[in-house]
């Protein structure tokens, strides 16, 4: 269930209204008149069954109401409310499997900004890949990739390509490079310290490192876990399950890649700069690939559950247990 809270010029009031009148997912409408003092006008809340959102989002949005006043979408964790049940139970498909495209959409545009805590942390986490390469520490490894926020341009890349928004596309592509870059350059710098104060060795950098050489050897089944990884963590992001992505972050070799071409480009290692180099931009591709086709199908399935779903409700009454 979602909560709206409309913020509404006065005149376009009774044309919001009408809009959420006639959704069967709608109930709990209510309207304040005069409460609104930026814009001047009134206030509208209701809740809406989350399968059923879009389309009186887009309805909405229709009307210029973003333009002039706002739509504020909230989850309501815990209702109890036998007409927002029946309004859940008629909405097309199930909850879990619904795609609030606004929310998504402003997620991805959130995600995607380059700002000073998105490039620390890159900074951060491609600095305690280095040191996991040198230590040949797979804990330090996973620490570093939980850490790394590469993920939330990732998946913005497959919103902009699903929903066709050049801008978006450009700002995550640009995200992503630049944060790459300055993790990179950092750590390529603090390679170069730690050889000049015999900290780091070159055969720290090209010895043998059983518990870390998967960092510079990609192969197919690198390719494969990250175009799942991606998968995965696409679907928690528009589901709002975030506790996969965790999983996401500790399955796809990106940030040590980064680390390891730095180190080894510090030390002239060019092997292990190809070598990373490759299995960064195999996972990269994966993941971007992949968290596309995960939307476009999300996209495509959801927009034949409507019929599908009325066609079942005729068959058979709706399980499950009402509130008393």
């Amino acid at each position: 269930m979602l909560s709206l809270r409309i913020s509404v010029p006065a005149d376009l009031t009774d044309d919001v209204l009408a809009v959420l009148e006639g959704a069967d997912q709608v109930t709990g409408l209510a309207v304040m008149r005069g409460a609104s003092v930026i814009p001047p006008g009134d206030v509208v809340t209701a809740d809406v069954a989350r399968e059923g959102a879009n389309p009186v989002i887009e309805a909405l949005r229709g009307l210029g109401v973003h333009r002039e006043g706002a739509i504020r979408v909230e989850p309501v964790e815990t209702w109890l409310s036998r007409p927002a049940f029946d309004a859940e139970a008629e909405a097309p498909g199930a909850s879990a499997d619904a795609v609030v495209w606004t929310e998504v959409g402003n997620r991805a545009y959130a995600d995607s900004e380059l700002n000073w805590t998105y490039t620390t942390f890159m900074v951060l986490a491609t600095l305690i890949a280095g040191i996991a390469i040198v230590l040949d520490s797979p804990i330090l490894v996973i620490g570093a990739m939980v850490l790394g926020p590469e993920f939330g341009p990732i998946a913005a890349l497959g919103v902009a390509l699903v929903r066709r928004k050049g801008q978006l596309f450009a700002i995550a592509a640009r995200t992503l490079v630049l944060g790459f870059l300055a993790g990179m350059a950092a750590t390529f710098v603090a390679g170069v310290a730690g050889r000049v104060f015999g900290w780091v060795t070159y055969e720290d950098i090209v010895g043998e490192r059983p518990n870390t050489a998967f960092i510079y050897t990609p192969d197919r089944w690198s390719f494969i876990v990250a175009v799942i990884a991606a998968a995965a963590g696409v679907l928690s992001v528009t589901s709002a399950r975030t506790g996969g992505l965790s999983g996401v972050f500790i399955s796809v070799t990106t940030v040590p890649a980064a680390a390891n071409v730095s180190l080894g480009a510090a030390f002239a290692a060019w092997h292990e700069v190809t070598g990373s180099l490759a299995q960064l931009g195999l996972n990269l591709t994966g993941m971007a690939v992949a968290g596309w086709a995960t939307l476009a199908l999300q996209r495509a399935v959801w927009s034949r559950v409507p019929a599908r779903r009325v066609t079942m409700l005729r068959r058979r009454p709706v399980v499950g247990r009402p509130p008393e």
